[in-house]
């Protein structure tokens, strides 16, 4: 037992299984039927996508806070195509302009990926103001491109990705899984994704083990960018209509996910499963909360002190990087004098 809960994804399973056991004591025909259930499989794969983007950012040492700007621009755009397009279309035409808005939005998140990527490693910018700045951008072109309003009046086909079921199982959540899945191999099992963590880590080292330093970060960033634009894709069609203000609280619940999951603020460090318990254990959360009818805003005012909570809990496992080294691609890079490594 001693060894289950000295990991953070121990504690973490441990934290699900009392918040689901507490849930179901206190709102027993509620929280266990089958519609709640079937509900919050519909509903968590929106933020847990955005958690998972955040994940990978965050294991280098940075965040993206863009990734619900990312969101709502991708999904607006793909709204757009829908509505201007689409309209009134049926069968073999609607599933193309599916297809082409879905790749369309994708193409999107990849190029705002890049923006930040290239801001961040290119730049030099730190990752936190780079992020926010072109968040705040992302946001402004939606708001330029919609006038502020909602966009609706998708084809039915839209609402597959977020209304559907596949052999009784909702759609987003095989999404998630499958995203899911994906992250986790490419971490643990490809080139990568070890350069990633070993980035987090030690930037400083891993520049002088011969990692393009800013490669790396720009394909991290344009990973978070795919990933966010998949979750604005699923938040579009569950909602049938985009708009530029979705999803604003997802931002906190994605970096609260990401620190209650495991993953290291500094970098380094950080598994999916952690992810994904942490994403289970927020959405049991906020569904029991919402049953005992907790305001939104009192849960805000959760999310945040627990996450605070979360951070103290799990300080003295993290490293305490106080001076990272800012490491940029130039040949013959030296340490400056006094720096850490």
């Amino acid at each position: 037992m001693k060894r289950l809960l000295a990991a953070p994804e121990g504690r973490l399973a441990v934290i699900t299984l009392v918040i689901f056991a507490g849930m179901s004591f206190l709102a027993p025909d509620r929280f266990l039927s089958v519609q709640n259930v079937t509900s919050m499989a519909f509903q968590f794969p929106e933020f847990a996508i955005l958690a998972l983007a955040m994940t990978i950012t965050m294991l280098t040492g940075g965040i993206d806070l863009s990734v619900v700007g990312i969101a709502n621009l991708s999904a607006i755009v793909a709204a757009l195509i829908l509505t201007r397009f689409a309209t009134g279309t049926t069968g073999t035409d609607a599933v193309l302009w599916l297809a082409l808005a879905l790749a369309a939005a994708g193409g999107i998140g990849l190029v705002a990926g890049l923006f930040n990527g290239v801001a961040v490693a290119v730049f030099g910018l730190p990752a936190i103001l780079a992020t926010l700045g072109s968040g705040l951008i992302f946001t402004g072109i939606a708001i330029a491109l919609t006038g502020g309003s909602a966009v609706m009046g998708f084809p039915a086909a839209a609402a597959w990705l977020g209304n559907a079921t596949l052999a009784g199982v909702p759609v987003p959540l095989l999404l998630f899984a499958l995203l899911a899945g994906g992250l986790a191999f490419v971490l643990a099992r490809t080139g990568f994704g070890l350069k990633v963590q070993m980035y987090g880590t030690n930037p400083l080292a891993a520049h002088f083990a011969g990692v393009d330093v800013t490669r790396l970060l720009i394909r991290v960033y344009a990973v978070s960018g795919v990933l966010a634009a998949i979750a604005g894709l699923v938040v579009m069609s569950r909602a049938n209509s985009a708009k530029a203000d979705y999803g604003s609280s997802y931002l906190l619940l994605a970096v609260l996910i990401a620190v209650l999951g495991g993953v290291n603020p500094y970098g380094g460090y950080g598994r999916v499963v952690g992810v994904v318990l942490a994403v289970l254990s927020m959405q049991f959360l906020s569904s029991g909360l919402n049953m005992l009818g907790v305001s939104n805003f009192a849960r805000e005012l959760i999310w945040g002190a627990l996450l605070l909570v979360v951070m103290v809990v799990n300080a003295g496992s993290w490293p305490r990087l106080r001076a990272r080294p800012r490491v940029r691609a130039e040949p013959g890079l030296q340490p400056s004098p006094g720096t850490e490594t």
